[in-house]
C-alpha cells in the first residue's frame, strides 16, 4: 500500500477546518505491517487551546484525537470516497494524565483494511474501530480513545 501523506493531510484540513483552526500539524501518515495504517498529528502547545491549569483543553485533546483516526480512515480508504462516506460513529476517551505542552495523537487502524474492505463490498456497513495513544512529546500517555467508524455507501 502506498500513502501520499501530504494528500491525505491537506485533504483533513481541507475537509476539517476545525483542525486548521486548532492549528494541528501532520507528522506522519504511513502503512504498517499486516495492511494497518498509523497516522501521528501534534497539537502545537498554545495559550489559546490551553484549560485552567495550563495544559491543552480536554476539547482540544478530543479533537486532536478523532483527527488522527479521521486521517487513518481517510488514508486507508480514501481511495473509496466516490462511492462512500466515512462516518465516526462513536467514541470513548479517557484522559489519564494532566498534559502540558505540545501533544501528539498516534492512532491505528484497528481491522485489516481488506477486511474492511470485504465487508463494504459484500454491501455490509463495516464498523471499524481506529484505537488513538494521546501523549506528550516525551512519550508520557495523557489520555487513550478509540474511535469507532464506518464507511456509509453514497
Amino acid at each position: 500500500m502506498s500513502i501520499d501523506s501530504r494528500q491525505v493531510a491537506a485533504g483533513m484540513l481541507e475537509a476539517v477546518p476545525f483542525a486548521r483552526t486548532l492549528g494541528f500539524e501532520f507528522v506522519e501518515i504511513a502503512p504498517e505491517a499486516a495492511g494497518g495504517v498509523r497516522a501521528v498529528v501534534r497539537l502545537p502547545d498554545s495559550a489559546a487551546t490551553h484549560n485552567h491549569v495550563g495544559g491543552p483543553h480536554a476539547g482540544a485533546m478530543f479533537t486532536l484525537g478523532e483527527t488522527a483516526s479521521g486521517a487513518v480512515v481517510l488514508a486507508a480508504f480514501g481511495h473509496l470516497l466516490d462511492r462512500a462516506v466515512p462516518l465516526a460513529v462513536r467514541a470513548d476517551i479517557a484522559y489519564r494524565r494532566l498534559a502540558l505542552g505540545p501533544v501528539r495523537a498516534t492512532a491505528r487502524l484497528g481491522r485489516p483494511i481488506d477486511e474492511v474492505l470485504a465487508e463494504f463490498e459484500s454491501g455490509t456497513r463495516p464498523e471499524f474501530p481506529v484505537p488513538v495513544e494521546i501523549a506528550t512529546e516525551d512519550g508520557t500517555t495523557t489520555a487513550e480513545m478509540t474511535v469507532v467508524w464506518t464507511l456509509r455507501v453514497k
